[in-house]
């Protein structure tokens, strides 16, 4: 009964899921592309991934909003595992074990690890991710480099790292590229600005599908009256053409199964699995605070979609998937409401594949980089920084250094860098048993009280939302922080998230003595 209502939910949502959709396949469709090719892997192999991670992870995860697909901070390993393994074919194999080992961790429910990650380290890395685009967009932006995605890590594998590239660029702009760049980011401006947003045509047309056909129209008009401006093959999207039935399945590749006996293929199994749990944990966790309606997604089923999913692209020749924070970041900027939305997306990567690759393939890249742009601004807003300041240095000091170290490191080790100081913050204080649980059973509503301890922190998180996840419905719930000297931010909003969506289980919520916190506008 609750997948049909979900069902139904989400087909009620079509009029905001499908722009969203549609954005996030704009978003996606560099992207995939573009990690395909920074992973040593075949061009084709991001698209499998994307269109497995929307048609069909989609409809496994309990996440609303989380759009999954080959991610950036698996390139490295995919990479190795290709040089380890030898062959492509060999890896494929790999991914498939690695999605195995993710249902098996699902199903031993490893999913509560998500829990133990503080705020301020998932906000850094929200706003580490949008200053990492914004940097790596710029110059594509100003069409000074032929390879669209380039590396998310600050050293490049060219000699190069993020600020030689934007000075690199500066020295050789592409000015067509740039003209497209600059109008396509004053169109996506303006369709964030509240006169066009009061205009209900505008409302059912993302300003990023707007900005695909006027930098398509650009470029005809610099083709045929300004020869010299025309953005050359190098500066287009360049998707690989597929007409016949044939052509497909020369594109996908099978996993070899006579290397089940080498000992390596294991260990990058291994290593992809734990990897892409993590990140998807990570990922669905910021997904969650960005979710407008604060909904929760049962990280348990999480590992468990993302393992059929890893399974499925392996099988059809596809990169390992994760939950990514870019796309679902995009999807949640564009208005998306439910999983329609990720799967919507999905759709439209395997029909670009199929009969849009004429069409795609004049869309310039300087367009899309723009589209990033404003997603990587949105993720690391000014405001973001004065709301994580306002809170003091426990909160301040661990965000900082998690943005920093994403900054200079990479993905994986900037999180394991901000996570170790954010716990030197919580070893500060006391980690001592959390609250006292009382029930008295009454015959309209039981009573149940949670006396929280003088020192509640962090490490008692995961402890006390799992308590107020499980608490039975049509019950009188009372919090009392009569006790406590010192509460952890991260429990503040999991309380205050509670009360506010209690009602939702015919549960009255009333707290005590427990300070409310100013939601953080992070979107």
């Amino acid at each position: 009964m609750r997948s049909e209502e979900r069902t139904k939910t989400a087909f009620a949502s079509l009029g905001k899921d499908f722009p969203a959709g549609l954005v996030v396949f704009l978003v996606a469709l560099p992207l995939c592309l573009g990690i395909s090719l920074a992973s040593g892997a075949p061009l084709f192999a991001g698209l499998i991934t994307g269109i497995v991670g929307g048609v069909v992870v989609s409809w496994l995860s309990g996440s609303s909003l989380s759009v999954s697909g080959p991610a950036a901070g698996l390139t490295v390993i995919v990479l190795n595992g290709i040089e380890t393994l030898q062959t492509y074919e060999a890896f494929l194999l790999a991914v498939v074990l690695a999605g195995v080992l993710q249902l098996v961790l699902g199903f031993l429910k490893a999913g509560v690890i998500g829990l133990y990650f503080p705020s301020s380290v998932i906000r850094g890395m929200l706003a580490a991710i949008g200053l990492i685009l914004i940097l790596k967009q710029i110059p594509h932006f100003l069409g000074a480099d032929d390879d669209f995605f380039g590396s998310l890590y600050f050293a490049q594998a060219d000699g190069k790292n993020t600020f030689s590239g934007i000075t690199s660029a500066l020295s050789s702009i592409n000015v067509g590229a740039f003209i497209v760049g600059a109008v396509s980011l004053v169109i996506l401006v303006l369709w964030d600005t509240e006169p066009v947003k009061r205009i209900k045509l505008f409302k059912f047309v993302p300003g990023a599908l707007i900005v695909v056909l006027v930098s398509v129209g650009i470029n005809a008009l610099f083709g045929t009256y300004f020869p010299a401006l025309q953005i050359t093959s190098s500066h287009l999207v360049n998707l690989p053409f597929i007409s016949s039935a044939a052509d497909l399945g020369n594109q996908l590749q099978l996993p070899d199964f006579s290397v089940f006996s080498n000992p390596s293929l294991y260990v990058v199994a291994f290593t992809i699995a734990i990897v892409a749990s993590l990140e998807t944990l990570l990922s669905v966790e910021a997904v969650d605070k960005l979710d407008p309606h604060k909904r929760r997604t049962p990280t348990n089923r999480e590992l468990k979609a993302q393992g059929v999913g890893n399974i499925i692209s392996g099988l059809l020749g596809g990169l390992p998937m994760t939950a990514v924070i870019v796309r679902s970041s995009a999807n949640i900027v564009a208005g998306g409401e439910t999983r329609m939305s990720s799967f919507i997306h999905g759709l439209f990567l395997l029909l670009s594949v199929l009969f849009l690759a004429g069409f795609l393939n004049q869309v310039p890249l300087s367009a899309l980089a723009a589209v990033l742009l404003v997603v990587g601004y949105k993720l690391t807003k000014p405001t973001l920084f004065k709301s994580q300041f306002r809170l003091g240095s426990e909160q301040f000091i661990p965000f900082a250094v998690t943005i920093l170290a994403i900054l200079f490191t990479d993905l994986l080790i900037g999180i394991c860098v901000g996570l170790a100081v954010g716990i030197f913050f919580i070893l500060k204080a006391n980690y001592r048993s959390p609250y006292f649980y009382h029930k008295e059973e009454q015959r309209e509503k039981d009573i149940i009280r949670l006396r929280l301890s003088e020192h509640v922190s962090f490490l008692n998180k995961a402890s006390i939302v799992l308590t107020l996840e499980h608490l039975p419905g049509n019950s009188h719930v009372i919090i009392d922080g009569e006790n406590s000297e010192f509460i952890d931010y991260d429990v503040l909003e999991a309380i205050q998230e509670f009360k506010q969506t209690a009602h939702e289980r015919n549960i009255v919520a009333e707290v005590l003595n427990v300070p409310e916190v100013a939601a953080l506008n992070v979107h």
